[in-house]
């Protein structure tokens, strides 16, 4: 059985209340269950974590090392300016795929960049919670 991580950071506990419009009305909880139980249905674990803090995202990268087979990711904010974050990507062996709610390429400019995706081996944006799903099938295919 694949062992994969589902990695939340900044401000995705807030999915449901903040801009809905951007973002849909589901909450972190409906987005988490949802790729479980859709992971449970191809014979995969998948964990969850979230935080808000960029030193507990790149701690818990580091101990997946060795641990998972995958990681799906979702930066948040972190995704245009957190170069720790890409290195934490960077350094470990397992394969990350990069998941934006909504199409950051068509959003504020300074929205537009991400530094994470170059160290992942993909990136999936603008496809809602949709796109959860869509990673966690790349990461199965590997």
């Amino acid at each position: 059985m694949k062992k994969i991580l589902l990695m939340n950071g900044p401000n995705l506990n807030m999915l449901g209340v903040r801009d809905p419009a951007i973002y849909g009305r589901d909450t972190l909880a409906d987005i988490e269950a949802e790729v479980v139980a859709y992971g449970a249905e191809r014979g995969a674990q998948v964990e969850c974590f979230q935080s808000n803090h960029e030193g507990a995202l790149i701690d818990k990268l580091h101990a997946a090392h060795g641990c998972f087979d995958g990681i799906i990711y979702n930066p948040g904010a972190h995704t245009h300016y957190s170069y720790a974050l890409h290195d934490a990507v960077e350094c470990i062996d397992v394969p990350v795929v990069e998941i934006h709610i909504s199409d950051i390429s068509k959003r504020e400019e300074f929205r537009r960049t991400s530094v994470i995706a170059p160290a992942c081996v993909a990136q999936i944006k603008g496809k809602g919670k949709a796109g959860y799903l869509e990673a966690l099938d790349v990461l199965l295919g590997l």
